[in-house]
């Protein structure tokens, strides 16, 4: 299976995308989706960051304090490695699991931390959604309500957006342009897509 991932930064409307290119049809997987779903209360690995970080990162209900988590991490780079170090394995094994059990020519990966992680080898094709650094910031402040200062620090911990567009096959400009153009660019990578698929299940 042809297998492209999307990325981009915090902010940046990979959902918005995504959900373009699932308009379409096309078969979507979700690293988010995945991570979310690793670490409900119950699963291995929330016992292993439980295990590793202390039972204040669980809420009353047994559950994942992610914001709790979210300040140690981000407070602490050797705190982070060691989250990623429990979380990255098992992402990547489970989508893997998910490509596998799909019948179609191409599927769309996202994955906000695939430069991050060194993990471009795990797709075939990768697709960046880019905008200016300042979208990024007031779309983040609309929608979570953080302050510029901690999006900022998020941002400063991902790649920067030269290097993630330098490595991209293809671009997605999400500025603050129409949503029938940001369509439009979703529609001619689908058909690009599809047609690189045929070749590659020749």
């Amino acid at each position: 299976m042809f297998k492209v991932g999307l990325t981009g930064g915090i902010g940046s409307g990979k959902t918005t995308v995504a959900g373009m290119f699932a308009e379409l049809g096309v078969a979507i997987i979700d690293a988010d989706v995945t991570a979310h779903a690793l670490v409900a209360k119950g699963q291995p690995a929330l016992l292993s960051i439980q295990h590793t970080f202390g039972d204040s990162i669980l809420q009353t209900d047994g559950t994942l304090d992610r914001a709790k988590l979210g300040n140690i991490i981000f407070a602490d780079g050797r705190q982070k490695k060691r989250l990623e170090a429990i979380l990255h394995p098992l992402i990547y094994a489970n989508l893997q699991q998910q490509i596998d059990a799909l019948k179609v020519s191409y599927c769309i990966v996202v994955i906000p931390l695939l430069f991050e992680t060194n993990m471009r080898h795990f797709v075939d094709r990768v697709v960046v959604v880019d905008c200016p650094v300042e979208c990024q910031i007031g779309r983040v402040m609309a929608r979570d309500q953080h302050r510029p200062e901690k999006i900022q620090a998020i941002i400063a911990s991902q790649v920067s957006r030269v290097e993630r567009c330098a490595k991209a096959d293809d671009l997605i400009d999400n500025s603050i342009l129409p949503q029938k153009s940001l369509a439009e660019q979703v529609k001619t990578l689908h058909n690009l897509y599809f047609r690189l698929s045929m070749r590659h299940c020749r």
